[in-house]
């Protein structure tokens, strides 16, 4: 799933009216879910946060910002948060399926909409920053609102995209790709925020001032500071007390957890605190947070605890959850608290139990069928090879496999998660291709567009299915792996998932072939006959020898 968060920040934070209309723009796009509206009527700004496919996630960025050009007025705006422009800043971060590069396309993207369309001039920072000094946007955004006149006279200050003049009404904005902030605290059994902000200022990126051994500030021949570099890189942190809790706590921003992830944070805070004679008593994650960090905090615990990583994504996070004390102050529900959950949709044929399933597949309608079918099975073949292979680890009699097994369960539970997706997406792009086919054609124009949406609609239906092909064929892979070293009372499940791995394979092929029919595009029904015919024979060839080989040792025992 390709799937990309966008956390715009509007100069508006008291004005409700206003807050809703962009909250009912942004509601308005297709495939996006907006997930949060935090206003501050203090700083007399609010933040925004979306998530969904990332095409939709610029359209919905844009129209938010078409919005806030027409409601706020920058000229009349006082707050005690910097700003420059009614919509102030518009970071696109990369949630899953994505690279930073494909957020930066799309930052460009939006930047080029907006200074077209709107006439607003768009900065960009960060990663997508075009100037090395622009990527702090603090240099952006220096002067602020006030400064913009003088900016516009000024060549240095053109802008990215959008015309060089000073938009008295809309301001600029600023456009960017970042990396996933983490808003992450740790909670204390003290209420000392001295001792707190001690622990902070010793892991945060920016360190604190070197003391001599009688506590006596230390500094350099020019009479400048000693800075003791903090622990953790992209690390924010202070600590303060909260009166609602009755204790001090480290509030902290990881600003890249694939490199400072939340749980080595914890586990050193944890040691240090001790050395202190303090107790860490849990900790509080501040707002939602991609799937992969939490499962990554999963499996550091379970590897600590010499347990199997190849178990169900969510009793991973659970362990992250109990491991980490997420949920001490207020109860931790994965499907608020993770992205990708918190956005999924709810009638999802995924989520449904098998009856209801079985029932719905046997109606006359004409979808979910033999491609949502084929992904099941892929599914289920990835689950039972995770099987064998668990039922391998830590069993007398297979010492010498534990390594492999420990390695083959992972693999089976993502053919299974990456299968369920293509469920849904089967009958999804079944969807998609009706809806083409029902746009008008009167006129020419309508002709063409109808024309184009099909065709690209009927590849995307190849497309599935062709996904599906290929979990399946690794499906197959995975299972020759596991009947070979698995544990030999799991053997027969082991042959089942070649199986089921073999239909789903043949079955993805069927519906490859009854859609290639509508294709027009001559070379793309060449390529994607020739890798899936590729396909299908190293499939039927694998599956004949896991039969061959599973069926003798089990009539030898």
């Amino acid at each position: 799933m390709r799937l990309m968060e966008c956390v715009p920040n509007f100069s508006e934070g008291r004005d409700k009216s206003i807050l809703e209309a962009i909250a009912a723009s942004i509601r308005n796009v297709n495939n996006v879910v907006l997930l949060d509206v935090d206003p501050g009527a203090d700083t007399n700004r609010t933040v925004f946060t979306m998530a969904g496919e990332p095409e939709a996630v610029v359209d919905a960025a844009f129209q938010a910002i078409k919005t806030a050009s027409q409601l706020i007025d920058m000229s009349v705006h006082h707050g005690e948060h910097p700003r420059m422009g009614a919509t102030d800043v518009c970071p696109f971060i990369p949630i899953s399926g994505m690279s930073m590069e494909d957020c930066v396309h799309y930052a460009k993207v939006l930047g080029e909409r907006v200074g077209r369309e709107l006439g607003i001039p768009v900065y960009l920072y960060e990663y997508a920053a075009t100037r090395e000094d622009w990527r702090n946007l603090a240099n952006v955004r220096s002067g602020e609102y006030e400064a913009l006149p003088e900016k516009a006279k000024d060549p240095n200050w053109k802008p990215d995209f959008g015309p060089h003049i000073f938009n008295a009404k809309s301001g600029a904005t600023a456009i960017s790709a970042r990396e996933f902030l983490i808003a992450y605290n740790i909670n204390l059994n003290t209420r000392d925020k001295k001792k707190a902000h001690d622990l902070a200022l010793t892991i945060r990126e920016s360190g604190k001032p070197a003391r001599d051994a009688n506590g006596k500030l230390l500094k350099d021949e020019k009479g400048n500071k000693i800075i003791t570099p903090g622990l953790f890189t992209h690390c924010k942190a202070v600590g303060w007390y909260i009166d609602s809790y009755n204790r001090a706590q480290i509030s902290i921003n990881l600003t890249n957890y694939k490199v400072t992830p939340p749980h080595l944070v914890l586990d050193k805070v944890r040691e240090l605190a001790n050395e202190m004679g303090i107790q860490i008593t849990g900790s509080e994650l501040v707002g939602l947070i991609p799937k992969a960090a939490l499962i990554d905090s999963g499996k550091y615990y379970l590897n600590k605890m010499k347990e199997s990583t190849g178990i169900p994504e969510k009793m991973i996070m659970e362990t992250a959850v109990q491991s980490m004390g997420l949920a001490e102050l207020s109860p931790f529900e994965l499907d608020k608290k993770v992205i990708e959950y918190a956005i999924a949709k709810q009638d999802a044929l995924a989520k449904m139990r098998v009856d209801e399933f079985c029932d719905l597949l046997s109606t006359d309608a004409p979808a979910p069928g033999g491609g949502s079918v084929a992904a099941l099975c892929a599914a289920m073949s990835g689950a039972l090879s995770a099987m064998v292979s668990n039922l391998t680890i830590d069993k007398k009699g297979y010492e010498k496999v534990q390594k492999e097994a420990r390695e083959l369960a992972p693999q089976g539970q993502v053919i299974k998660e990456n299968a369920l997706d293509c469920i849904d997406k089967d009958t999804d792009a079944f969807y998609a291709m009706m809806d083409a086919i029902r746009l008008p054609k009167k006129t020419d124009e309508e002709i063409t567009i109808r024309t184009q949406r099909i065709e690209s609609a009927t590849q995307k239906a190849i497309l599935v299915p062709f996904e599906t092909l290929e979990i399946a064929v690794s499906a197959l892979k995975l299972a020759e792996k596991v009947a070979a070293i698995g544990n030999i009372n799991a053997l027969s499940d082991a042959g089942v998932a070649a199986l089921t791995a073999l239909t789903a394979a043949k079955a993805g092929y069927y519906n490859i072939l009854i859609n290639i029919q509508g294709v027009t595009e001559k070379a793309f029904i060449e390529d994607i006959c020739q890798r899936s015919d590729a396909l299908i024979k190293k499939a039927e060839a694998i599956a004949s020898k896991i039969e061959a080989d599973v069926c003798t040792r089990l009539k030898a025992n």
